[in-house]
């Protein structure tokens, strides 16, 4: 399957997981609607139920002054030449405005105890569709969790075969870009040092029969000249392969390397060891070491650190490689990010890459202004070959 394939179907089932999950929350935004819904009514109905106990406490009170009101009514007609003219007509106007008030509450309870009604109704049918809504929402939860599982599953299958295909190019990219340094390194050192040997010779040569004094120094300038381009290549050598690896091993190459920086920069780096130093296959060796310089150079470049430590441990089954500073730290999920986006921070997959092409485990650990850890655990038996 080609590269723009597998995107295309990276793409389409991460469209499909995201409309089912667009689904999902829609179906709970459904759910969260009905219960609010049911709530909102339930509320209504409450209040109105308080409004109906008012208005019936109300009817009763009115009915009760009506009464009264009747009873002076018929006493009045009774004894009508005791009350003035204007006093008989306040007893029947307040008679009269007792009776519509009662006929207007009376109204508005029948009203009230329609619209409670009404409301039940509704409260029910609510209730009933908040139930459905949650049943729907376990079942399709649980037919989304698996189909979405799957998905995932499929998703992340298709981005481990996509990032292994891009390592694949980087460490392709790596490798000549590495040859690139080197023939450059070799073109403007050695080479360039050895050919102005030649010319320097050759300018000896001359002055032998001229000036002993001037070719005697051109002499001590040309041994200089040699011992720089001794050391470039030396230089260069190392950093290709450290040949102490094989002559003295892991331990004392990793105690040259971290002096060096330890003279060249202003850190200091404690180099520990744990456990009984056993021999190491020499891809083993390589590897621990290529891993420290990674390790180190990220806190050089990055980490803007004053301390650090290296501490390697020879255990029965494994090796330990641990590596620690006081740093700035970093957002290892962000650059873990920059890694899928843009392939930036290679050097970090790098050192997973070659961890596990042993059947180790690497893991990194850092958060910002906590400094960073580096773990690596190399398996001894599977290696010794």
């Amino acid at each position: 399957m080609s590269h723009v394939n597998m995107d295309q179907l990276d793409k389409i089932l991460k469209r499909t997981i995201d409309s089912i999950e667009q689904s999902k929350n829609e179906i709970y935004d459904i759910a969260e609607h009905a219960q609010q819904e049911y709530q909102q009514l339930q509320q209504e109905l409450n209040e109105l139920k308080t409004q109906i106990s008012n208005t019936i406490d109300l009817v009763e009170s009115f009915e009760k002054a009506l009464k009264k009101s009747r009873l002076e009514l018929m006493q009045v007609n009774k004894n009508f030449e005791k009350y003035s003219q204007e006093e008989m007509k306040e007893i029947y106007a307040k008679a009269d405005q007792l009776r519509i008030s009662l006929a207007v509450e009376k109204e508005r309870e029948q009203m009230l105890i329609q619209k409670r009604n009404e409301l039940e109704v509704r409260l029910k049918r609510s209730a009933k569709t908040v139930e459905k809504a949650e049943n729907l929402i376990n079942h399709v939860a649980i037919a989304m969790n698996f189909l979405t599982g799957d998905l995932k599953d499929i998703s992340n299958q298709i981005e481990d075969l996509q990032e292994k295909k891009s390592l694949g190019i980087k460490i392709l990219r790596a490798q000549e870009n590495e040859r690139q340094r080197v023939a450059r390194e070799i073109h403007d050192g050695p080479a360039q040092s050895m050919s102005n040997v030649v010319l320097k010779s050759e300018l000896c040569i001359k002055l032998l029969d001229r000036d002993l004094d001037k070719a005697r120094q051109e002499l001590i300038n040309l041994k200089e000249m040699v011992r720089i381009s001794i050391q470039d290549v030396r230089r260069i050598i190392y950093d290709l392969r450290p040949m102490s690896l094989d002559d003295l091993g892991i331990i004392p190459t990793l105690e040259r390397y971290i002096s060096k920086i330890n003279e060249e920069h202003d850190i200091m780096i404690k180099f520990i060891t744990k456990g009984t130093p056993c021999f190491l296959p020499s891809i083993i060796s390589l590897t621990l070491f290529r891993l420290a310089q990674e390790a180190l150079n990220n806190i050089l470049k990055h980490a803007h650190a004053t301390e650090a430590t290296v501490k390697l441990s020879f255990l029965e089954e494994y090796i330990e490689l641990f590596i620690s500073d006081n740093g700035r730290g970093f957002d290892v999920e962000e650059v873990h990010k920059k890694i899928r986006d843009d392939g930036s921070g290679f050097g970090l997959s790098s050192m997973k890459e070659r961890t596990e092409l042993l059947d180790g485990e690497f893991s990194i650990r850092s958060e910002l202004n906590q400094g960073t850890r580096y773990y690596i655990r190399i398996p001894l038996k599977e290696n010794e070959v």
